[in-house]
């Protein structure tokens, strides 16, 4: 049976891509009205600077590829519909890294736009530490920005705490345990004020896309920007995040196939891109 859900959810996937592919636009911010999003554009997307940190931490997303160790692994997010979420089970980290980690791209493109947002102070939220690879790009931009990030599994939190060590990145509170909405209230809390940025990498179900988008929206500016990763994962994903694009709250969305990206500010027209990266 989970071989079938297998191929039907890659056939899904497939379609979905392709789908992307023929409607969004290639663009280097032509056809972005808002003048905010044509520099986010310009910025975050298709600014090709690199930083000092960056092949530091990719020297630890090759270290974790190929790092053989097994552990005790909890799957609070995995999204499928067999019931064994929470279960624990063996697997090696390579595995782990393998599946979970952020592609390069997307990590940097999180990196830029939390440097495009402010120069310090930012409170930064992410829902799956995994291995702490993308988590290391979202603080290490600036140590006065406070990142609080979330991950249901003991034994992966403490790879990652052992990675950002190594980095010398401290700026980072680590809470680790399922994440439920009152946990994930209990996690904000941690930070002096609202949200600026929050990365969604946990739980890829419907219920949990639309629960952390809620918690989280409650606690934005207009300035903050809501990341959700894995938006076309399955139609339950793509599901939430088109409800979450029609959320009164949110006034632009920025589909890039791999995430997709909320917005805010009440100054500008409402209005839903898809791009092609």
């Amino acid at each position: 049976m989970q071989r079938i859900m297998d191929l039907k959810t890659l056939i899904y996937r497939a379609k979905s891509w392709l789908k992307h592919q023929l409607t969004a636009r290639n663009t280097g911010g032509h056809g972005i009205h808002s003048p905010y999003l044509f520099e986010w554009v310009r910025m975050v997307l298709h600014d090709e600077n690199a930083y000092y940190a960056w092949d530091k931490i990719e020297e630890v997303r090759t270290k974790m590829l190929g790092d053989e160790r097994e552990l005790e692994f909890v799957d609070y997010g995995s999204g499928r519909e067999n019931g064994d979420n929470g279960q624990v089970k063996m697997r090696r980290v390579c595995d782990i890294a393998r599946v979970s980690l952020a592609k390069r791209k997307y990590a940097q493109m999180l990196a830029r736009l939390v440097n495009w947002l402010g120069e310090s102070d930012l409170n930064i939220v992410e829902l799956g530490t995994s291995l702490g690879v993308t988590t290391a790009y979202l603080a290490a931009m600036n140590s006065r920005n406070k990142v609080v990030t979330c991950e249901g599994c003991p034994a992966v939190a403490e790879i990652a705490k052992a990675n950002w060590k190594e980095l010398g990145i401290s700026n980072i509170d680590c809470v680790v345990g399922e994440i439920t909405a009152a946990n994930l209230r209990l996690a904000i809390a941690r930070l002096r004020g609202g949200v600026d940025v929050a990365f969604i990498d946990a739980n890829h179900t419907y219920a949990g896309a639309r629960t952390y988008f809620n918690v989280l929206a409650d606690k934005v500016h207009e300035k903050s920007v809501i990341v959700v990763d894995d938006i076309h994962y399955n139609q339950d994903m793509e599901k939430a995040w088109e409800e979450i694009c029609a959320d009164e709250r949110v006034t632009s969305a920025m589909d890039l196939y791999q995430m997709g990206l909320v917005f805010f500010d009440k100054h500008y027209w409402k209005r839903n891109y898809k791009i092609r990266l």
